[in-house]
């Protein structure tokens, strides 16, 4: 894979930031949890956040979370499975201003 789509990849593998009110707990801890590509790696997900926001990664773990079973009247369904990364930022890394912090 060259430089170039490499990079493109890379631009691709962060989905959006996932808020909840574990996620705000873990942002005390100098942690950032998003949304993730299902075919995302660890190293990938760790490279794309330093291209993005140019912060320093400690280390990534990753949760494959299952879609739950839906239904409608008499009509049943399945919601996506997905991915979440929890980033941890280096000491004096920091991605308020992204995600509107104080």
């Amino acid at each position: 894979m060259s430089l170039a789509s490499h990079q493109e990849r890379l631009m691709t593998v962060i989905r959006g930031p996932h808020l909840s009110e574990k996620a705000h707990f873990a942002a005390e801890k100098n942690q950032v949890v998003l949304k993730v590509r299902t075919d995302a790696t660890k190293k990938e997900i760790k490279q794309a956040v330093e291209l993005l926001f140019e912060v320093q990664v400690d280390n990534v773990q990753v949760v494959n979370v299952n879609g739950k079973n839906k239904r409608f009247q008499q009509t049943k369904g399945r919601r996506n499975d997905w991915k979440k990364a929890y980033v941890r930022l280096a000491e004096g890394s920091s991605l308020e201003e992204f995600f509107g912090g104080e």
